[in-house]
């Protein structure tokens, strides 16, 4: 997770500027190559998601971590338009989503009943990326080049995947005579379904509720990694300074950890519908002191709510469809989740980037933003996931939710 970073907008971000003026792309067309890109990490996290079903996630991550640091050298290396392509498209095909995938497909296999405080410690990892990797980024684009800072984060990247994948990761429980949480049994849930011959049918694309979930879960990626990818932009637009867009990262990190932290206990008790709506009411918040920020310190606010939405909004995103669907196959399930999040987050930056371009301001394309969160609360409010899990038993077809 934290090795996902210079695939990550966070990180992309810092870069931006540089590529512009390296390139000559417009704010437009670098939005629209991100898009582009983003679309097909969209597509390979739904392929990679089954293949780890398949052979396990171990595997997946030794391949994903060479390919990912060869789209690092890439970006460092691209000279025209086609292998700047390529090379962005792997590096958030594989950072942003195979390396996400994996790493979530763990942690629900491995827990259930302590699901949510396992990926709050997890998602630590994401936070720290988030704090180091863009002032690390800032720091070697000042001093070595955008190009050549690339290159020196992707070294990084591979040094840190292939070892601990290869001496730590295994793929189940069961694989090391063991079962989730570290119990004496297999889950009472399990156990269950086992006794009464219950048999799951997940069906995925051609449920409503499934839409309905995935949709409103992909909300914070589409708001966030607007604002994220034209943040340096925006700060100056704000009068403030890209040295402070990219320090104020370490702000959010602090506090999406704390709040992921917090969340991943409570919801093992309160259930993920309930966090999720709660992340929605306070993205609302932080699109409303967004468009106020007049000051260094109204930029403090409202990255300290963004953090608190994103910390509750990671844990959701983890712990959800494990809650529904179960841990066994759930690859096809969180893969699709995934797939649909990761086409919001492509989408994002382009809508803000035109507003920007028509009205001079990031002010309207904000504030349209904000109906989002609202309708996503309406949608979860719809879903009914288990009800949509078809289930066999002995005395024939039930439904539980």
């Amino acid at each position: 997770m934290f090795s996902s970073g210079p695939g990550q907008s966070y990180v992309f971000s810092i870069f931006i500027d540089s590529i512009i003026e390296d390139t000559g792309l417009s704010r437009p067309g670098i939005s629209v190559l991100y898009m582009a890109s983003t679309g097909m990490s969209a597509v390979l996290v739904g392929i990679v998601s089954r293949l780890a079903d398949r052979y396990g996630p171990r595997v997946m991550l030794v391949a994903v971590g060479l390919g990912f640091g060869a789209a690092c050298f890439g970006m460092a290396t691209a000279t025209n338009i086609v292998l700047f392509y390529i090379a962005f498209a792997g590096l958030r095909a594989l950072g942003q989503g195979s390396l996400n995938i994996n790493s979530i497909l763990l942690v629900n296999t491995w827990f259930v009943s302590q699901r949510g405080r396992a990926i709050a410690v997890m998602g630590l990892g994401a936070v720290l990326s988030s704090a180091i990797f863009p002032p690390f980024a800032r720091f070697l684009i000042v001093n070595i080049g955008w190009r050549e800072a690339y290159a020196v984060i992707g070294l990084v990247a591979i040094v840190l995947i292939i070892p601990v994948t290869l001496l730590v990761v295994r793929n189940r429980p069961e694989d090391m005579g063991l079962f989730p949480d570290g119990a004496v049994e297999p889950p009472a849930s399990e156990t269950r379904q086992a006794t009464e011959g219950i048999l799951r049918e997940t069906r995925v694309f051609s449920s409503l509720s499934f839409w309905l979930l995935a949709l409103s879960l992909g909300t914070p990626g589409l708001v966030s990694t607007a604002l994220v990818f034209h943040q340096t932009s925006l700060f100056e637009e704000k009068g403030l300074s890209a040295t402070l867009a990219a320090g104020v990262f370490i702000i959010f990190s602090a506090s999406s950890a704390v709040s992921s932290l917090l969340a991943g206990f409570a919801v093992d008790h309160i259930g993920p519908k309930a966090l999720y709506s709660f992340s929605m009411v306070t993205l609302f918040v932080a699109l409303v002191f967004v468009v106020a920020i007049d000051s260094a310190f109204m930029a403090v606010v409202y990255v300290l709510i963004m953090g608190v939405a994103g910390g509750a909004h990671h844990i959701v995103q983890g712990v959800i469809w494990a809650h529904y669907y179960g841990r066994h196959g759930l690859g096809r399930v969180q893969g699709s989740a995934m797939t649909i999040n990761f086409c919001a987050s492509a989408i994002g930056p382009l809508p803000l980037a035109i507003f920007h371009d028509l009205t001079g301001t990031y002010t309207v394309g904000i504030v349209a933003m904000m109906a989002l969160p609202v309708f996503s609360i309406l949608a979860l409010i719809k879903a009914r996931p288990g009800a949509n899990a078809w289930v066999v038993s002995r005395s024939g077809p039930v439904s539980e939710d």
